[in-house]
C-alpha cells in the first residue's frame, strides 16, 4: 500500500543539489528586504544552508532543517514549509528534486522565495497523548527561527506529501489566513476511519474525531487552497470526498499515478509554479 517506503531507499540516486527557488504570488507582491534584516551590498545568501536545534516541543528531540533558496539572493525571501511522508525527514524533501525544480522557476524570471524542510518524526505534525507536538515545533520553534535566518515569515506557504499532506492542511489552518499564504497537499493521508488509520497516527477513535481533516472542510475557505492526489493512490477515495466539502474546490486535482516517488517527482514542478502563480 505504501509504495513510497520502498523509494526512501533511492535517497542517495534522488539526491540532485542545484541552487533553489522562486515565487510570489501567494505571498503578495514581492518578497522584498525586510528592514532588520537587510545586508550589505554584495553580500549573499547561501542557496543551501541546514542545521539543527533542540526542539522542546518535539520532548528534546535534536530536529534538523535545511532551507533552500535560489543563487545570488541578498534580501530576506518569504518561506514555503515543506513537510515531509511518513518515514521522511528534512533531506527527503530535498531529495524530491525541490531545489532543481525551484532554480528552474527562478531562471524562467519568477519572484524567489525559500523552501525550508524539518524533521517531523511520525507524528503526523500533530500533538498527541506523549506530549510529542511536531505541530508545535514548527509553528513555535521553527518559523520564529527563521528571521535569524534571512526569512521574511510576515507571511508563510504550506506544502506537504502524504502524512506531510494532512500536516499542510492542519498547520495552515492553525496559522489562519492573515499568516498563510497558500497550502499544497499532495496525496494527502486522509483517513475515512479510526480503525482505518496505522497504529500511532491517532490516539484514539475521540483523537481521530478531533483531528480529521474533514473538520477543517468549512474552514479552509479564505485559503489558497492546491490538493493533488494519484488516480491509483489509496488514498484516492478519501482525498475525493473530502475535495467534496470544500467550497471554493480547490486547485489541483488527479492523475495517473500512486502513493510514490515518481508521481511526486512529476508533479512537483507544478505545484511549484502554483506556489509563484
Amino acid at each position: 500500500m505504501m509504495l513510497y517506503m520502498a523509494d526512501l531507499t533511492r535517497r542517495a540516486a534522488l539526491r540532485l543539489g542545484v541552487g533553489a527557488a522562486g515565487a510570489v504570488g501567494l505571498f503578495g507582491v514581492g518578497a522584498g528586504r525586510h528592514p532588520a534584516e537587510s545586508r550589505a551590498t554584495g553580500s549573499t545568501y547561501p542557496t543551501r544552508e541546514s542545521g539543527s536545534f533542540v526542539s522542546a516541543a518535539r520532548g528534546g528531540v535534536e530536529t534538523n532543517w535545511i532551507i533552500a533558496r535560489p543563487p545570488g539572493q541578498t534580501a530576506p525571501l518569504r518561506p514555503v514549509i515543506a513537510l515531509h511522508c511518513k518515514d521522511g525527514d528534512a533531506a527527503w524533501v530535498m531529495d524530491l528534486g525541490v531545489e532543481e525544480e525551484l532554480a528552474k522557476l527562478t531562471a524562467a524570471g519568477r519572484p524567489p522565495f525559500a523552501v525550508v524542510a524539518v524533521d517531523g518524526g511520525n507524528t503526523y505534525w500533530r500533538r498527541h497523548s506523549s506530549g510529542e507536538d511536531s505541530g508545535a515545533m514548527v509553528l513555535g520553534e521553527l518559523i520564529p527561527m527563521l528571521p535569524e535566518k534571512g526569512i521574511d515569515i510576515t507571511r508563510v506557504g504550506f506544502m506537504g506529501w502524504s502524512m506531510g499532506g494532512y500536516g499542510a492542511l492542519q498547520l495552515g489552518t492553525r496559522l489562519g489566513p492573515s499568516r498563510t499564504a497558500g497550502i499544497c497537499a499532495v496525496s494527502p493521508a486522509i483517513y475515512m476511519t479510526y480503525f482505518g488509520a496505522p497504529a500511532g497516527a491517532f490516539d484514539s477513535v475521540d483523537d481521530w474525531r478531533t483531528n480529521s481533516v474533514f473538520n477543517l472542510a468549512p474552514r479552509l475557505a479564505p485559503f489558497p487552497l492546491r490538493v493533488d492526489c494519484g488516480t491509483a493512490d489509496p488514498f484516492a477515495y478519501a482525498t475525493k470526498s473530502f475535495i467534496g466539502q470544500l467550497n471554493p474546490p480547490p486547485a489541483g486535482g488527479f492523475s495517473p499515478g500512486g502513493h510514490d516517488v515518481s508521481y511526486w517527482q512529476e508533479q512537483l514542478p507544478a505545484q511549484l509554479a502554483w506556489l509563484d502563480s
